[in-house]
């Protein structure tokens, strides 16, 4: 009989879910940034573990972001 795994798979949760953020504001460039790769470069769903809904919104917040100059397009 083989022995139970003691490391459980822990599903992680959505970072704005567990926060109780219900939109992604563009101008909270602090959390922006968490979800952005050192090149600038919008970070996947899957590194980044964000619910399907709050990673649509975070792609159009940074978007907008980088439009009105808060965040950078690519990274110097």
């Amino acid at each position: 009989m083989p022995k139970p795994n003691p490391v459980v798979n822990k599903q992680k949760q959505c970072y704005f879910c567990f926060n109780n953020i219900h939109q992604v504001d563009y101008k909270d460039v602090t959390i922006l940034r968490r979800f952005l790769s050192s090149f600038a470069k919008i970070v996947a769903r899957k590194r980044s573990k964000v619910c399907m809904t709050h990673q649509r919104q975070l792609t159009s917040a940074i978007k907008r972001a980088r439009i009105m100059a808060l965040l950078p397009f690519v990274q110097r």
